[in-house]
């Protein structure tokens, strides 16, 4: 071991005078290990977030949809979409037609976005068929049933009070022109599945039908609303929308699953940036703790330090001795640290004991998801910080004249 080391390590473990000092020192270790523990967790929260919203988006929704700029939405759309299929980078496309109704069993009803599907293309591009909680959405691979079939959202289905087997009323504002005007269209239909996404904007309002039951609500016998893809690279999808656009011709419009959600990444992004200052700020004050402690270990040790300088110890040896004992409460504080941190963070993300309202943060449980990144990047910054609060104990060590600090022994 360095003689500095040493003697560094010694002064930490032994017996002072003066038991504030020790008391100083525990708690700024105790300061480091909080502010590091508090970002790991913090940290693996803000990954979790986006982790979680980005999966669940991407797992409920295509990468791009493709629809037509005009409201009146894609005819002849059969050759179409095998045109699409055959693009460089898709991987999966499928139709669907959408339109909002009113959902209702008995007296309780909600409100609906109905998206009419072909469900062997539909599990290519989404995963909403295959999260089925209850019943199955096996009844909508079927051309001809006793009972017209649909799939509601968990949510949506509770908030209405059906369960798989209940017959509910689908009342569509797209109704028939009589010569009393114009009348809502309505058909029940028999409630074949459940399914629960996790995600609140979905588990609540949509709904699933076979593409032509959903035509012939809508009174639209060869029309849908969009064409949803799959493709190769997701984080280039607005690269590969504008080739779809430009491939399907003029009067078309597409969407990518990036643009769509932009400015949540970017809030989460900013939340991310803020945790990080904020309580990293705790870091800092535990460092000004480091100071408080070497200071007062200085000059408790002023006449050690003066006999060691009388031997022949160097005044750049003496500030190391100070910088190392700064580093070895930093390093103690900073491994205490990850280790809470990372045991919090792993155990969070396995029990999920944390439940939020999916109505206000649209997934249900907080998530946690460490990365060993943010662990390299919290010691160095704890490190680094802990460093510049020893420079001037350090530095004020190395100042002792011996003969000044030996005159009244």
């Amino acid at each position: 071991m360095r003689f500095e080391l040493f003697i560094a390590a010694r002064y930490l473990r032994a017996k002072r005078r003066q038991a504030v000092v020790g008391v100083i020192t525990a708690i700024s270790v105790v300061g480091v290990a909080a502010g590091v523990a508090s970002l790991i967790v913090a940290l693996a929260i803000t990954n979790g977030m986006r982790r979680d919203l980005q999966s669940r988006l991407l797992g409920s929704t295509a990468h791009v949809d493709l629809m037509r700029v005009a409201a009146d939405g894609i005819r002849d759309w059969k050759p179409l979409l095998e045109r699409m299929r055959k693009l460089p980078h898709v991987t999966a496309a499928a139709p669907g037609l959408y339109g909002q109704v009113l959902i209702s069993r008995g007296p309780r009803s909600g409100g609906g976005l109905i998206k009419g599907v072909l469900p062997a293309d539909e599990r290519t591009v989404s995963d909403l068929l295959q999260s089925i909680k209850t019943g199955s959405a096996a009844d909508l691979d079927q051309t001809s049933s006793a009972q017209l079939p649909i799939v509601l959202g968990s949510d949506l289905a509770e908030t209405i009070g059906a369960r798989v087997g209940d017959t509910v009323l689908v009342t569509s504002p797209q109704g028939e022109l009589t010569p009393l005007g114009l009348i809502p269209k309505y058909q029940r239909y028999r409630l074949a599945g459940v399914f629960h996404s996790g995600f609140y904007q979905y588990d609540s309002s949509y709904a699933f039908l076979r593409l032509a039951d959903a035509q012939k609500l809508f009174t639209e016998p060869d029309l849908i609303s969009v064409i949803s893809f799959k493709v190769d690279d997701l984080y280039h999808a607005d690269k590969i929308a504008k080739e779809i656009e430009a491939a399907a011709g003029p009067g078309f419009q597409t969407t990518n699953w990036m643009g769509q959600n932009r400015e949540l990444f970017r809030a989460l992004e900013l939340e991310r940036i803020v945790t990080f200052i904020v309580i990293g700020l705790i870091v800092c004050v535990a460092a000004l703790n480091i100071l408080i402690a070497l200071t007062m270990m200085v000059m408790e040790k002023t006449r050690d330090i003066a006999v060691l300088m009388s031997f022949g110890v160097r005044a750049d040896q003496v500030r190391r001795i100070f910088l190392a004992q700064g580093l070895l409460i930093s390093i103690l504080g900073t491994a205490l640290g990850l280790l809470v941190g990372y045991t919090a963070a792993i155990l969070g993300g396995h029990y999920h004991f944390i439940q939020l309202s999916a109505e206000v943060y649209s997934i249900d449980y907080l998530p946690f998801a460490p990365r060993a990144i943010d662990g390299v990047i919290v010691s160095a910054v704890s490190l680094a910080v802990s460093l510049v609060a020893t420079l001037y104990p350090s530095a004020s060590a190395a100042r002792v004249l011996p003969a000044e600090a030996l005159r009244y022994e």
